[in-house]
């Protein structure tokens, strides 16, 4: 179990209270996958994925940016037990999908980029540990979960 302080709790609630889950899901997905280029294996269905200008202009990758935004609510309001949180998540993407986990971590880094931007001199470096201390256990629970 992660311990979580005070400061913790509170600086990653007021992240996500803030977020504007469509633009900052839309750009951390969309810069994961420019940056990264192999990881649009997984989205092969998700059409023109040929240049970062496709890559933006693509309402697939704009949705699941959502999508993956809004998963992260879960971890928010479970915050004392992520892992348990997403245990059904973790099968999926481990034995179904079989991503990487070295991807969410690749995401993860893309979303505190663009978290940073948005935040500018408020992402100060103990709000930046508190989030990416929030990541790593996100990251940690979607890694495939052995019972």
């Amino acid at each position: 179990m992660v311990e979580w302080t005070e400061f913790e709790r509170a600086t990653i609630q007021d992240i996500f209270s803030k977020m504007d889950y469509e633009s900052v899901g839309h750009n951390a997905l969309a810069r994961c996958l420019v940056v990264y280029p192999w990881t649009q294996r997984y989205f092969g269905k998700f059409g023109n994925l040929y240049n970062a200008a496709a890559i933006m202009g693509n309402p697939l990758v704009a949705a699941h940016g959502t999508v993956v935004l809004h998963g992260l609510d879960k971890a928010v309001k479970n915050m004392d037990n992520i892992k348990a949180a997403y245990a059904e998540l973790s099968v999926l993407h481990s034995e179904k999908l079989h991503v990487d986990p070295d991807n969410f971590r690749l995401l993860a880094d893309c979303l505190t980029i663009v978290v940073a931007g948005r935040l500018g001199s408020g992402f100060t470096p103990d709000v930046q540990a508190a989030f990416q201390k929030f990541l790593a256990v996100v990251i940690s629970a979607l890694t495939k979960q052995y019972h």
